[in-house]
């Protein structure tokens, strides 16, 4: 699979950007999809994240709680992150992540190393 994000961009503080990630294909039973961030010089975290089997009980990080937006148009195949009132500490280069689950165990977090497809990134820049 393949998964391209684009969006990201640079804005101000207080203002709103909105992520998609298109992936090439979406056939499977069971899921795990999500974004995740890195900022230079620490470890890439968890942003938002749901499983398909249970799309609205999505993970949301606490320091993005009411703010960001996880979202799945599935006739496009695309996901979507839309983020508002952006603070500097967002800045960062935004991944999606993908997370097949082929015999049992189906998975519903949001930890980076559980995640194998990824996309190349998109950067978001936050100026105070």
């Amino acid at each position: 699979v393949q998964l391209v994000e684009s969006g990201g961009g640079l804005v101000q503080a207080g203002g709103s950007l909105r992520l998609s990630c298109a992936a090439s294909s979406l056939y499977y039973d069971d899921y795990a999809i999500g974004w995740f961030r890195q900022a230079p010089g620490k470890e890439r975290e968890g942003v938002s994240c749901f499983n398909n089997r249970s799309p609205l009980n999505a993970y949301y990080a606490d320091s993005v709680k009411d703010r960001f937006t996880i979202s799945m148009d599935n006739d496009k195949n695309t996901l979507y992150l839309q983020m508002n009132n952006l603070k500097p500490e967002d800045a960062a280069v935004y991944y999606c992540a993908l997370r097949v689950t082929y015999w049992s165990g189906t998975y519903y977090g949001c930890r980076p190393n559980e995640y194998d497809q990824w996309g190349q990134g998109t950067q978001v820049t936050v100026s105070s």
